[in-house]
């Protein structure tokens, strides 16, 4: 997996949002002087497979509130989704699914997935009534069937984008 190094973001950061550790990254990609990374640097994650090899990617769309998975480029469903709310907006950006975790419990409903930045993820509820508002801290909220649905059908590795 190839990560672009956004501005603002450390090898420390990077390592956090990926959950890999900074030592196994400065290694993955032969950095004599890790604190010299800059925009546009790629950086190799390991432990990932490269998103493009796989046939699933998900787009989210802030504005419409919809989550839709694409199979080799073609919309194979749309889903309703809750998504961040003023001052807890929902990061917008390209990342990758990095874990799930069935029931998590409270707010995250039935299953959580992770996304690779660090805090956010896409997950069920508790609140079914939730769904197609701005309502979330910041994570994309599903149905609970909705997620369990998508958590069999995509493999860790899977292209998320977010956007307006």
């Amino acid at each position: 997996m190839r990560h672009i190094v956004k501005p603002g973001e450390t090898l420390s950061s990077i390592s956090g949002d990926y959950r890999v550790p900074l030592l196994s990254i400065i290694q993955a990609n032969s950095l004599s002087n890790p604190n010299l990374i800059y925009p546009g640097q790629l950086i190799t994650i390991p432990g990932y497979p490269d998103p493009s090899t796989l046939p699933y990617t998900i787009y989210v769309s802030l504005k419409n509130r919809t989550l839709s998975l694409l199979k080799n480029g073609s919309a194979i469903k749309v889903y309703p989704v809750g998504v961040g709310r003023m001052l807890h907006e929902t990061p917008s950006g390209n990342f990758i699914i990095i874990n799930k975790a069935p029931n998590p419990g409270g707010p995250f409903g039935t299953m959580w997935m992770s996304i690779s930045k660090i805090h956010y993820g896409i997950h069920g509820t508790n609140d079914p009534s939730s769904i197609g508002k701005y309502v979330s801290r910041g994570c994309i909220r599903m149905q609970n069937s909705d997620v369990e649905e998508l958590a069999m059908t995509i493999p860790i590795g899977t292209s998320v984008t977010i956007g307006q």
